[in-house]
């Protein structure tokens, strides 16, 4: 961790083995994880929650109350909505084995305040769920879901995108 360039908020707990890119800011009483690799100029809200394996990529915004389990991956410029809900095993148990399984978030996709993503899915770049949505399977590129279980709502242009993600301008898409 660059300690020059990144803010922990001396409440919040970084175990020896995180990995945490410069820039980055962790709010108040955050844990983060030994294991747990997080990119630049990404910004974690009030009591999150990150679990060794989690891979955060850069100018991802966490909001507060939020506890990415093992096997969440985000990649550059996600966005997670405040108390947000993944989950890593379908078939959790209090004694037996746990199966984790991966969620991928990828670039540019968005969850809204307290939808929950249950694990095994991927959620496509630039996807949006809205706020109390249930995703229960995997999300097609720039889709728009809601509900439970979440469905498509619609799907964003690469114009719309273009306009509210400054770093789209000059790359091509179909």
């Amino acid at each position: 961790m660059d300690v020059n360039s990144s803010f922990v908020h001396p409440s919040s707990i970084v175990d020896d083995g995180a990995v945490i890119g410069a820039h980055t800011k962790i709010w108040h009483f955050c844990h983060v994880s030994g294991g747990c690799v997080i990119g630049e100029h990404c910004s974690f809200g009030q009591g999150v929650y990150i679990a060794p394996g989690v891979k955060v990529g850069n100018c991802v915004r966490v909001q507060n109350g939020v506890n990415l389990y093992a096997g969440v991956v985000l990649e550059d410029y996600c966005f997670v909505g405040p108390n947000a809900v993944f989950t890593n095993d379908k078939y959790p148990r209090a004694c037996g084995p746990w199966k984790c399984e991966p969620t991928i978030l990828r670039r540019g996709a968005s969850v809204g305040a307290n939808a929950t993503i249950l694990c095994g899915v991927t959620l496509g770049e630039f996807s949006m769920v809205g706020c109390g949505s249930v995703v229960t399977k995997s999300i097609p590129d720039r889709a728009l879901v809601q509900g439970n279980p979440a469905r498509v709502v619609r799907y964003c242009s690469w114009k719309e995108l273009e306009l509210k993600f400054e770093f789209l301008k000059g790359e091509k898409h179909e």
